[in-house]
């Protein structure tokens, strides 16, 4: 025990604690389609309920967003994309430091095994197109930390 431990309280130590503590900075949603229309309109949709969002056209793009941009917290992304789809991106990250993010998937087209797969690299969840707005802003809040 320091000599000096007895000069404050607990409460003075915790209260000291939260002011040395710089505020965090709010994370952000990704939002990963090569279909602009359905990337700008699902960003704009977050944004109107709160969230910092930002988007990339493809899977190369989401990749270097990842990199430079330290608070995306949760990515969303299309399966079908050109040139890589959204199954190799996934793979890509689960294979990086960020190999923990948290990343919903979206897709209209895709078979019983692509899900299957999709699930078994660690997914939050997999909607369907047309997307329940709803459950994807549940699911993102919960991601996130925010009520």
């Amino acid at each position: 025990m320091n000599e000096h431990d007895d000069l404050l309280s607990d409460a003075e130590r915790e209260a000291l604690a939260v002011l040395a503590v710089p505020p965090a900075l709010a994370q952000r949603v990704l939002v990963v389609d090569d279909n602009q229309v359905n990337r700008e309109a699902l960003c704009l949709y977050l944004k109107t309920k709160g969230l910092d969002c930002i988007t990339a056209d493809g899977a190369q793009a989401a990749l270097e967003c990842l990199k430079r941009e330290p608070r995306i917290g949760v990515m969303i992304t299309d399966l079908r994309m050109e040139p890589k789809d959204g199954l190799e991106l996934i793979r890509q990250i689960r294979e990086s430091e960020r190999a923990a993010l948290s990343i919903i998937v979206v897709s209209g087209d895709t078979d019983v095994k692509e899900a299957v797969d999709v699930m078994h690299l660690g997914v939050v969840d997999f909607l369907l197109k047309p997307v329940d707005l709803g459950r994807l802003l549940e699911l993102v809040r919960k991601e996130l930390g925010i009520n």
